[in-house]
């Protein structure tokens, strides 16, 4: 159920916030209609779903979402199966990994695409492309768009509504596009300006330098069509991914460190140097049949539990649309898109993604061979150096991308807290670093209170934490001499109900000064921007800090540092 009112999901008929009656998140299906050779998007629950709205004959259901499958990836097809040009005067569809062609289901499965080496596949493509013309998809595509009019008058003037509804309470300063070059993102962008008759909005597109070179082209292109937008670039130029990846070991998809690293981090950067302490709206291209977890959000959502970045709520237009919507959309108001899609790719992010399917990975071997072959390579080299007994399978069988935790990985030892307690003081940790106490280190202590030097004693170079409201201290600082380590820091906790609690907080903070590798997690955590990270430094601002602890709390970063999940190991402490 959705409350139209507060643009939230609830299971109730009711809505609890605000009372208001629910309407239902009516699902579709997709009908096929052998005279007019194309899909008609129908409610589940219409009557005539199974007649034909032009020539009112019969139809029959084909599945529960599609996507056009243009010229060239249709080639693609037709070259797998050895059968060049075949259906080039075919209305061709696709779901998952089945196609229809004129309505009739065919299956390609992973065995297609080993049948043949890239190498013999781009040769075959080069040799038809030029008799692989487009003229039966435009016709297609036009009857497609006038047989679901209906429909995407319906979804234009829904998203328009509710677009102007949510971005009323914001001035046209604090609302932004989140912008990633693909196909949801372009839509949301294209409703969004229209919505609000407003071309100079803020777009913000995150080149994670990991991008689809059509993806760069495209969003070159968007900016170019689109002069009077405010479009901002977010892209971390200080790191590098393979970098990264030698140290801390590639993403998988449990430990996708590169999306906080070289996009939301980047994006929080430019969104604190333009807003400052302002809060923002941003219309993004999330839907809710994406995936569980994104099922799970709300249209508007601005949970500190869900949302990335917490200067900003975000709100998707698009939530409840489907693949075959957001095609209905580019095709009915002829808006220019990512020609990665043309490919056959149906998603664009990050091309080495360990969320993308073998599919995705298939055609990079053929579009992308040289960024593909480096990347293999890499993926291997790094299965060999954590003792993997077979690292051509281990890669090729797709088991990377399942990895959990820095196993094998030498930097994995920079997440294991090692402590003792203190003998001669009670409520004392020692806890040894890997590197030197210096001001930085101090700061990591100011969400908890002022740091007060000047009530530490000074022969043993003493930093005092005084409780904010009482000014009382809390906690004692002091480097300390441990035989065995070259730097060690003793910690005692004072004046407190709960030791453990604090020491634990202590111990996140010890663990971002031993591993941090700039993941930006903790910038975009931080919705006051009094956390950053400068020539590879972790920095407080304690101008800036409002000490909600959100930074030092396992609900909000899991281990107290972003590196704890990527590297901790069985057994770790």
């Amino acid at each position: 159920m959705w409350c139209k009112a507060c643009s939230r999901e609830t299971e109730k008929e009711t809505c609890e916030l605000c009372g208001n009656e629910t309407e239902q998140d009516t699902p579709l299906e997709i009908y096929w209609c052998e005279d007019c050779k194309a899909p008609i998007i129908k409610y589940v629950n219409d009557i005539n779903k199974d007649i034909c709205p032009s020539c009112k004959r019969s139809t029959t259901y084909l599945s529960a979402d599609l996507r056009p499958v243009f010229p060239e990836e249709r080639l693609l097809l037709e070259i797998l199966q050895n059968k060049p040009l075949a259906y080039m005067n075919k209305s061709v569809w696709a779901s998952n990994n089945r196609y229809y062609i004129d309505g009739k289901p065919v299956t390609i499965t992973v065995k297609f695409y080993k049948k043949m080496s890239p190498d013999d596949i781009r040769e075959q493509l080069v040799k038809y492309s030029c008799q692989n013309n487009s003229n039966f998809f435009n016709d297609s595509i036009k009857r497609f768009v006038e047989l679901n009019k209906a429909r995407l008058n319906y979804i234009i003037d829904e998203a328009h509504s509710f677009i102007k509804k949510t971005a009323d309470l914001y001035p046209r300063e604090c609302v932004v596009i989140s912008f990633s070059g693909g196909k949801d993102s372009t839509v949301t962008a294209d409703l969004t300006v229209k919505a609000l008759g407003d071309p100079a909005l803020v777009h913000i597109f995150g080149n994670t330098t990991l991008e689809f070179p059509l993806t760069v082209d495209y969003a070159e292109r968007y900016r170019k069509s689109n002069p009077k937008a405010i479009f901002k670039t977010a892209i971390n130029r200080e790191q590098n991914f393979y970098d990264v990846c030698e140290d801390i070991g590639p993403p998988a998809r449990m430990l996708r460190w590169c999306c906080s690293m070289f996009k939301t981090g980047p994006i929080t950067r430019v969104l604190n140097s333009m807003y400052r302490d302002k809060n923002i709206l941003t219309f993004y291209g999330i839907r809710k049949c994406e995936s569980v977890s994104r099922s799970k959000y709300n249209r508007v959502e601005d949970n500190a539990e869900t949302v990335k970045i917490q200067k900003q709520k975000v709100a998707s237009p698009i939530f409840l649309w489907k693949d075959i919507d957001i095609w209905l959309y580019l095709f009915g108001e002829n808006v220019d898109f990512n020609e990665a899609y043309r490919l056959g790719y149906d998603r664009v992010g990050c091309w080495c993604c360990p969320n993308n399917n073998e599919r995705a990975q298939f055609l990079s071997q053929i579009y992308m061979s040289e960024q593909y072959e480096i990347w293999h390579n890499f993926l291997v080299d790094f299965a060999k150096r954590i003792g993997k007994p077979d690292p051509e399978e281990y890669i090729d069988s797709g088991n990377w991308k399942a990895r959990q935790g820095g196993n094998g990985v030498e930097s994995a030892q920079d997440v294991k807290i090692k402590y003792t307690n203190c003998t001669a003081e009670e409520n004392s940790k020692i806890y040894q670093l890997n590197q030197s106490i210096d001001d930085s280190f101090l700061e990591l202590f100011i969400p908890f209170g002022r740091i007060a030097p000047e009530l530490g004693r000074k022969l043993i170079n003493e930093t005092i934490v005084v409780d904010l409201k009482t000014n009382i201290p809390i906690l004692s600082i002091q480097p300390f001499a441990q035989e065995g380590f070259e730097y060690s820091v003793k910690v005692k906790t004072m004046n407190v109900a709960k030791h453990d609690d604090l020491q634990r907080m202590v111990s996140y903070q010890i663990k971002k000064h031993n591993a941090c590798r700039r993941c930006l997690k903790c910038e975009s955590l931080c919705r006051f921007g009094a956390i950053s990270v400068a020539g590879g430094v972790y920095h407080i601002n304690d101008a800036k800090c409002k000490r909600c602890k959100m930074c030092v709390t396992a609900k909000y970063l899991e281990g107290g540092c972003m590196m704890d999940k990527y590297l901790r190991t069985k057994g770790a402490d």
